[in-house]
């Protein structure tokens, strides 16, 4: 009885730490996102190159996430929710990582845009920028607290992140047709801006993963009824 205490025990604290490692990766990916807008914004060289190195951190924390994933899964051979939290983290890790990614780009882009000065897109990157990093804030909470109900909610944030999207697409299309002769240049607008959208998109599919770990259910956006959403509202106020 005292050894399955202590097999209990030791797997917990495996789960527990498991766990703290994929907020931690999250927290890194918050801080990219941050600090690349910002170098688009501010046009901070400098800060665009911290952001590209800090890739290779959140690759190697990826790696250990799905090492220790993997030797649960052969050692421990976890049943139920704990299997769930197992393969959650895995995929999470993979989420996380490209969100990362994706903020690597952007620092590149930024580098491109240097020389540009459009007041009215540099804002509504700055706003997009802060708009993905909450709702990616926002799944890890989820994440954190194994809250279902805050999962839901995350998923209908993407419809902000869209119209974010839509707005920015609108004026840098303008913005490129003003100077043909600068489409190459200004068109790293185009991309910084589908990045973040990505980014958007991956913090929803991460939502999706921490229902799944919370209720064994798989859910998607369009899933989700108009009860369920004011359900959801009602347990996160």
């Amino acid at each position: 009885m005292v050894r399955q205490q202590h097999i209990v025990s030791a797997f917990t604290e495996e789960l527990d730490q498991l766990s703290a490692d994929i907020l931690r990766m999250g927290g890194l990916a918050e801080a990219m996102i941050r600090d690349a807008s910002r170098a688009v914004v501010n046009r901070d060289a400098a800060l665009a190159e911290t952001v590209i190195e800090r890739d290779l951190e959140m690759d190697r924390l990826e790696r250990e996430v799905e090492g220790k994933a993997v030797r649960m899964l052969a050692l421990r051979q976890p049943m139920a929710s704990d299997l769930r939290n197992v393969i959650g983290a895995i995929k999470l890790a993979g989420g996380i990582e490209r969100i990362g990614d994706l903020a690597k780009n952007i620092a590149r882009r930024s580098l491109k845009v240097m020389d540009e000065d459009n007041r009215s897109a540099l804002r509504g990157i700055e706003r997009m920028g802060q708009a993905v990093s909450n709702i990616l804030q926002k799944a890890l909470d989820a994440y954190a607290r194994r809250n279902a109900d805050a999962a839901i909610l995350v998923l209908h944030q993407d419809d902000d992140i869209d119209s974010h999207y839509n707005g920015l697409l609108r004026s840098m299309l303008i913005f490129m047709a003003e100077a043909p002769d600068q489409l190459d240049a200004r068109s790293n607008f185009l991309f910084i801006v589908k990045n973040l959208e990505r980014i958007g998109d991956h913090s929803t599919n991460i939502a999706k993963v921490v229902h799944f770990i919370a209720t064994g259910e798989r859910i998607g956006a369009a899933d989700l009824t108009e009860n369920q959403t004011e359900q959801a509202k009602e347990a996160g106020s």
